[in-house]
């Protein structure tokens, strides 16, 4: 068999919309409740509004909830693995086990025996490993056996780990097979495959854009071949090595071009997606020829050949190319787009063929494996149907009609802990099997495949010509008017729900997890009780590099999905072009619209500051012109790699470095919205609320607090007020515990024709929140994940209140913690209110005071301030201790621990930063 690449719970109710209890009406200052009737959708709107409350984690009658708008119930026989994510995985030759690569988890490699259906051995720098490594990184394609099943290559950062394989299908004595990094380029290697004597194993080197055939025994290169751009998947058949380009082929003279990882790749201006998909050949009789290319589609990653034919998955086109290995050419292309409704985002990730002629191709981000009738290269394939998986399917293997899928992300992350509640770091994968089942099954399944997905016809209405429709807030088809002409939304960084408003009673919230309540975010909790609280809203990536392009594409597009292992070739996709879908951002989505777009720091990637501004002088800074009016003292600059992001950005509006408090970004902002306006689209990240500033924790949240009610109370109090609507969302949730979710995270909804003083306990995530913009500004969706979503229609009314929001002063110093006061002065908070939980002191007790200065040492080096600060680089682990040691004084263990850890004691910081997983 080979593997080819690609605690609360809510109570069930009766399944679908009227059997649920949708939302309460509940005043936050009184305990009434008053049921909220859902406003009708019509046909053209989607339906993910049949989750109604269902909660992540809960099985129901359509399979169990994710944080991905999805229903997952998978088809066969699953095996949940509780230590991280697979990325890759192969079979032995003999059928007997499975090596999978993780991450996320503590650990590398897991071996599975597929016998008794058991991980049997975790192999990982934790110090229970045996044999242990020294690093956790992985690639995004391997671990491979060889042909006689004796070594096991484990592809990292820069090489391989190679192994002995035990009788017993275990590994042991762990070699390093390194290749030299190329100045900044680490080798990052993909696929290895094996001369059929083992002696020579071809490397496809990722990061540095070429393969090379190493000396088995010792390791040495002895010939090197340029490829494409990203060469990721290989396979041999004969004397030819194929290799899957996902950059497609090196840049020509007049191509535009976007960076990936120091190289300049063919891409779109616009929507800065690559523009070429291209495999390599290589033949090995003939190894000192010239390299030939095959055209296919983009973002090709999985290659699996058979029966003289090439199966190449193409990612983002959303196809499969067929080519015939007799003449390398291209001889038919199969679409893999099941849902007429959109074109794009089912993200082909792996393919197979049996023995009688079914085509199985895995859909990563549909949960899918499509089954089609295959008969030849040149014979057109016929479509059958689907079957569900798992949470993100990325690699498949058949036997006979035995099936083996692996999951990357499992059931979500919900991997058992000691704590008292979840975090998206939770991570689990698996495992599933299944006997290929007839047509007419697969027929049957592929109808609950469209249910888990909320795939319905006429999810995606259009008005053709000029509407005639009356605005209301929500059209029901893009292009009809909405009451609504200005949209904000403000990104933030890292929190949870509990984390923020579990002190709130109205709500399901656990108050010994709330680290930064009433008194830290007065704001937050004043516009939850003005304008409505929603405490079922999920953040669906792990990490930032997810999170923003969630918000920004409506998807974590395959290349960072599957580049978790590592994240060195990018962790932020801003300045990769692998990391951006063809179809564009949401900013180039309202263009095409012919809707303006402002951008204040959301999606940036370049910061330049003058030296002079550090944080205790931007925070006078931000004082002065408070009190005056004057400009700023300082020109920062923050850009962007995108031509069409760049273009509409204030670049004196500072990206995300820890150093930049928030009532700074708010200033640069307030001087351009009296100056120019509001745009239709304004994007914003506000970013204080990741934590680990100069200030301490409270005082960052605290900071980035106020800053949002200023920006609110600004707009709020203008003649844009009447149509506006302002998102406030977090980019991912990753920074701290839920006790329903990891992926639950605040978010609030500010308008006029918002319902006011609601608790809306529908389920809603990031996907529901960008569909919802996209209908009031008449973006068209940009994916099968926003097309399938239902806006947020029973948010808002058609009876608005104009009332505005007046800022709350902070009730936390934003200069606590610092270790140098500021010229201007050290900031006087208002008073605390006496009946929430108090702002925790700044002041570290003499017996932690060793503990904290250890914790501060750590802190230094975790490159969260100045212009080359990175989200998320911190060990998430080590991060959240230290925040809740901050916010807890000194004197609280971490949710299900018994002491104060140092940094390199906590328990799970062995798991990688953004360097290699965010």
């Amino acid at each position: 068999m080979q593997v080819t690449r690609r605690r609360r719970r809510a109570e069930k109710g009766p399944s679908g919309l009227l059997g649920r209890r949708l939302s309460r009406r509940i005043p936050l200052l009184t305990t009434g409740t008053t049921a909220l009737a859902l406003v009708a959708t019509g046909a053209a709107f989607a339906q993910t509004h049949q989750f109604g409350t269902d909660q992540v984690g809960q099985t129901t009658r359509q399979g169990q909830v994710v944080s991905s708008d999805q229903y997952i119930a998978p088809y066969g026989e699953r095996l949940v693995v509780d230590n991280g994510k697979i990325m890759s995985s192969s079979v032995s030759p003999d059928g007997t086990h499975l090596a999978a690569s993780l991450t996320d988890g503590g650990s590398a490699l897991s071996i599975v025996d597929l016998k008794s259906w058991k991980v049997q051995q975790l192999v990982g720098t934790a110090a229970t490993s045996n044999p242990r490594l020294t690093s956790n990184s992985v690639g995004q394609e391997g671990p491979t056996y060889s042909p006689d099943g004796s070594q096991l290559w484990l592809g990292q950062t820069d090489g391989y780990t190679r192994f002995a394989v035990n009788p017993d299908g275990s590994v042991t004595s762990p070699t390093s097979v390194p290749i030299a990094a190329d100045g900044a380029k680490h080798a990052l290697v993909g696929e290895p495959v094996f001369s059929p004597d083992s002696s020579t194993v071809y490397s496809a080197v990722n990061g540095q854009n070429r393969v090379v055939a190493i000396d088995a025994a010792t390791g040495v290169v002895r010939q090197s071949w340029a490829v494409g751009n990203a060469p990721r998947d290989m396979v041999r058949v004969g004397d030819k090595l194929y290799v899957s380009n996902e950059g497609g082929r090196p840049a020509q003279p007049g191509d535009t071009t976007i960076n990936s990882y120091n190289t300049q790749v063919p891409a779109d201006p616009v929507t800065a997606a690559t523009t070429t998909g291209t495999v390599s050949v290589i033949d090995l009789a003939k190894p000192d020829t010239a390299v030939t290319s095959i055209k296919v589609g983009l973002h090709p990653t999985a290659l699996y050949a058979k029966n003289g034919a090439l199966f190449v998955t193409n990612t983002a086109t959303n196809d499969v190319s067929v080519v015939n290995t007799a003449t390398d050419k291209v001889v038919q292309t199969i679409a893999t787009r099941p849902w007429p409704e959109a074109s794009v985002g089912y993200e082909p990730d792996a393919v197979t063929l049996t023995d009688d002629g079914h085509l199985l191709v895995t859909l990563g981000r549909a949960d899918a494996v499509a089954v089609y009738r295959y008969k030849s290269p040149q014979e057109p394939v016929s479509y059958i149907g689907l079957l569900p998986t798992d949470y993100f399917p990325a690699e498949i293997a058949a036997d006979g009609d035995q099936v083996l899928v692996s999951n990357t992300r499992g059931i979500d992350a919900r991997r058992p802990t000691t704590s008292a509640g979840h975090g998206t770091h939770d991570t689990t994968s698996s495992l599933q099997r299944f006997t290929l089942p007839g047509d007419n099954v697969v027929r049957a399944q592929t109808a609950k495949v469209f249910r888990q997905n909320g795939w319905t016809h006429g999810s995606v209405e259009q008005t053709k010509g000029k509407s005639k429709a009356k605005p209301v807030p929500v059209p029901q088809r893009l292009g009809d008017p909405s009451t609504i002409k200005h949209v904000f939304l403000l990104v933030k960084e890292n929190r949870t729900y509990d984390q923020v408003l579990g002190d709130v009673p109205q709500g399901n919230g656990d108050p010994s997890l709330t680290q930064f309540g009433e008194n830290v975010t007065p704001n937050q909790h004043a516009l939850a009780k003005q304008f409505g609280l929603y405490d079922n809203t999920y953040d669906i990536g792990t990490n930032s590099a997810e999170g923003h392009n969630w918000l920004m594409q409506a998807d974590d597009p395959e290349y960072t999905e599957s580049s978790a292992g590592e994240y060195a070739r990018s962790y932020d996709t801003e300045d990769d072009a692998l990391g951006h879908q063809r179809t564009g951002f949401i900013w180039t989505g309202a263009q095409a619209a012919g809707k303006s777009v402002r951008d204040f720091g959301e999606f940036q990637q370049f910061l330049t500051k003058p030296s002079g501004a550090s944080w205790q002088n931007l925070y006078c800074d931000s004082k002065n012109m408070d009190a005056t009016g004057q400009d700023t003292a300082y020109t920062l600059d923050s850009s962007s790699p995108i031509p069409s992001l760049n273009d509409v950005s204030v670049h004196g509006f500072p990206k995300f470095d820890t150093s930049v408090p928030d009532v700074y970004r708010y200033q640069i902002w307030k001087r351009d919205f009296e100056k120019n306006g509001p745009a239709d689209l304004n994007m914003f990240w506000l970013s204080s609320d990741h934590t680990g500033g100069p200030a301490n924790a409270a005082a960052q949240v605290a900071d980035n607090d106020l800053a949002t009610g200023k920006i609110v109370d600004e707009i709020s109090h203008s003649k844009y007020w009447k149509d506006s609507a302002i998102f406030v969302v977090e980019d991912d949730s990753q920074a701290g515990l839920d006790h329903v979710d990891g992926h639950r995270a605040p978010i609030q909804i500010i308008s006029p024709w918002a319902r006011h003083g609601i608790v809306d306990s529908r389920y809603y995530t990031q996907i529901t929140t960008i569909r919802t913009i996209e209908q009031i500004l008449g973006i068209h969706p940009m994916n099968q994940k926003d097309s399938a979503a239902s806006p947020m229609s029973a948010v808002f009314t058609r009876h608005p209140d104009y009332t505005p929001f007046t800022a709350l002063p902070n009730r936390t110093s934003l200069t606590d913690g610092l270790k140098t006061p500021p010229s201007c002065g050290l900031d006087t908070p208002a008073p605390q209110n006496p009946n929430a939980a108090a702002v925790p002191s700044a002041k570290v007790p003499a017996e932690k005071q060793a503990l904290a200065d250890q914790w501060a040492k750590w802190k230094s080096k975790q490159r969260l301030t100045g212009p080359h600060a990175v989200p998320d680089f911190a060990n998430p682990a080590q991060m959240n201790h230290f925040t809740w040691y901050e916010t807890h004084g000194w004197t609280k263990p971490y949710p299900g621990e018994k002491k104060i850890f140092a940094p390199d004691d906590v328990p799970g910081a062995y798991i990688p930063s953004s360097e290699s997983d965010g």
